[in-house]
């Protein structure tokens, strides 16, 4: 699995205990409304297309490489889905190799501007599409309205009690 220098480097002096960090999302769609998932090659478990923000990098930046290395498509943001993480499952991960990562996930819709529907950087088994309502299960446990035609309005976050 790819990961940062940034990363690369918090591991060499924390070795595999808990990361929290930013990261990204996207609910991209085909003309038939169906939803993009990626079968993950380290677990092979279902997620959408995501990945941890870089030092420097702005959110929407990082879901437009993060779409491109796992899924070889070009696309822009168009608006927040939700924001999530915390004790929902999912979002606090054990890898394989044994590191610890714990993510605050902003979730974007995105529009593909072009690109081909391919595996880039290792990191998806499979891509598929999927009817929201036939998804398979996620790795992360998103609320069902990120899924809907037009997602939830305003932005789905987890309202403190």
């Amino acid at each position: 699995m790819p990961i940062s220098d940034f990363l690369r480097g918090l591991r060499q002096k924390v070795g595999h205990d808990l990361l929290f960090v930013p990261a990204v999302a996207a609910v991209v769609r085909d003309d038939e409304g169906r939803v993009l998932f990626q079968r993950r090659s380290d677990n092979g478990l279902w997620s959408l297309p995501a990945g941890t923000i870089d030092p420097g990098e702005s959110p929407a930046q990082a879901i437009v490489r993060e779409v491109y290395e796992e899924c070889g498509l070009h696309v822009q943001p168009t608006h927040i889905l939700g924001v999530y993480g915390g004790d929902r499952e999912g979002f606090r991960v054990t890898y394989p190799n044994g590191d610890e990562l714990e993510s605050v996930v902003i979730v974007f819709a995105v529009e593909v501007l072009g690109g081909t529907l391919e595996a880039i950087d290792g990191e998806s088994a499979e891509l598929r599409y999927f009817e929201p309502a036939r998804r398979p299960p996620l790795m992360s446990n998103y609320p069902d309205a990120i899924f809907e035609p037009r997602g939830p309005t305003p932005a789905d976050f987890d309202r403190a009690p």
